[in-house]
């Protein structure tokens, strides 16, 4: 389990501001907690260094992708005669969100490879496989998402820096497992996504934001507050710490400017409905925004799903033929059919941006505020933008007769 930070440094961060993502969070009262990407990024480092040095330190302290610092205190540790594999595991602590991985062991069991093979990653018992294609990993690989992999690459090469691994970047297999993985899997998507044998491991920042739906809520009526106190005649509701960058670098916008919406769109666009401000950002994931096009307000993968045959039928509209549109109805994912359509020259991203747009205005019921809304990948690539609309325009942005 995590050891607990010093206030100020956790997750929610204290800071300053007066709003804002880090005041939403500190509002809630929940306690954050750590991704299964953070837990095998401390597990992997541990086990490395141990293979280099014959130690394992614990705590383990890693470098999240914002800069936090926390350490992990292990809970199994194993050495092979002749320092042939090691292994280290932690206890995920998923703070006050009710994450079903809460208390799974991650371990990390680290081999040296020859000098220039990379990290390899490999699925171990409880860790599942890539199966069908339409997420952000090649089937056949283990479901470690690129953000992990990419931290678990950077802690290796510093630890082989610091104690004489081969080269600039560490030459090693790192089997990520969890225990009784297969078995919590089964409470996830991931058998209907085609990752089979386990679970993913996750995590963009490292850190789980806690959720309580009350708690959130009251979260974002906050954040309009003050931004409104503040001035802002512009804001914007991002659905995760990606999204906000790219608002952020499209509008310049200010902290207090930025509502963590999180899944909650609805809280959002009511609120701002009767507290307006001139112009409200929609920004979030294609998968997630697709499901406001389609009308839902609660955005979360227990309470809403991709409608493919809603995106067929918006491909239509934007010239799809039947075997397309056929093709996006039985995609694996919004990522697949996205893909399916930029290949094609059909632009999904766009429509799909648009008619959450329009949706929004729907739901704002003419208060003065223009809505667009702009549509990332996981990477956080802009893959479809709906401009600036308000009540009273047509969908080209001139006013109804």
């Amino acid at each position: 389990m995590a050891e607990a930070q010093p206030q100020g440094t956790g997750p929610q961060g204290t800071g300053k501001a007066a709003g804002g993502r880090s005041a939403q969070l500190a509002h809630t009262g929940l306690r954050p907690g750590w991704t299964t990407g953070a837990c095998a990024t401390a597990a992997s480092t541990a086990a490395y260094t141990a293979l280099l040095t014959g130690e394992f330190p614990d705590p383990v302290t890693i470098t999240l992708p914002k800069g936090q610092t926390p350490s992990f205190a292990l809970a199994v540790e194993e050495l092979a005669p002749g320092r042939t594999t090691a292994m280290a595991g932690v206890v995920k602590d998923a703070g006050d969100d009710p994450d079903v991985t809460h208390g799974a062991l991650v371990r990390a069991t680290v081999r040296a490879l020859p000098a220039g093979s990379g990290v390899v990653f490999k699925a171990g018992p409880g860790v599942g496989t890539v199966t069908r294609p339409g997420l952000p990993l090649d089937v056949g690989e283990p479901a470690i998402n690129p953000v992990p992999r990419q931290l678990m690459r950077e802690h290796l090469a510093e630890v082989a820096a610091r104690h004489g691994g081969t080269g600039a970047t560490a030459d090693v297999e790192v089997e990520i497992s969890v225990d009784h993985g297969e078995e919590i899997a089964r409470s996830t998507w991931n058998p209907r996504l085609g990752i089979l044998g386990g679970l993913s491991i996750l995590g963009t920042t490292g850190i789980v934001v806690p959720y309580s739906c009350s708690a959130w809520i009251d979260s974002i009526r906050r954040g309009v507050d003050v931004a409104r106190a503040a001035g802002r005649r512009h804001v914007a509701g991002c659905t995760g710490s990606t999204s906000e960058k790219v608002a952020v670098a499209l509008h310049h916008l200010p902290e207090d400017a930025l509502l963590d919406m999180g899944d909650f769109a609805g809280a959002v666009l009511k609120y701002i409905r009767r507290h307006p401000v001139e112009r409200l950002t929609i920004c979030g994931g294609f998968a997630k925004l697709s499901k406001l096009a389609a009308g839902h307000l609660d955005l979360h993968s227990a309470r809403s799903q991709v409608d493919k045959g809603f995106l067929a039928e918006l491909a239509r509209r934007g010239g799809a033929d039947e075997a397309l549109a056929g093709a996006v109805a039985e995609a694996n994912t919004g990522l697949a059919a996205l893909q399916l359509c930029t290949a094609a020259g059909v632009p999904l991203g766009d429509l799909v941006a648009a008619t959450a747009r329009d949706e929004s205005l729907a739901v704002l019921r003419g208060a003065p505020v223009a809505v667009d809304v702009i549509c990332i990948d996981r990477a956080g690539m802009v893959v479809g933008r709906a401009e600036p609309r308000g009540p009273g325009e047509d969908r080209q942005g001139s006013p109804q007769r």
